[in-house]
């Protein structure tokens, strides 16, 4: 058993105007990006965003035409 005692939920909580003291004095540490680098950060994930939405596109047509392949995607006549 150990020697300390139990403590109370209600002593390990803070109080929501500490809380939100905590927050801001966090939040005043943060090393925000600058305009440029915000611009460049946002080029960066438009380009890989687009690339990978290429890819998706590529598979997907392939596979498509590889299930019509398999499946019977032939159009036959009724003339």
């Amino acid at each position: 058993m150990t020697d300390t005692p139990a403590r109370s939920a209600k002593s390990d909580r803070t109080s929501p105007v500490t809380f939100y003291r905590q927050v801001v004095a966090e939040l005043r540490k943060v090393v925000w990006p600058s305009q440029q680098q915000l611009v460049t950060y946002f080029l960066v994930v438009m380009v890989f965003v687009l690339f990978m939405i290429a890819i998706v596109s590529v598979l997907d047509l392939a596979f498509g035409k590889a299930v019509f392949q398999v499946f019977g995607g032939s159009k036959t006549t009724n003339s």
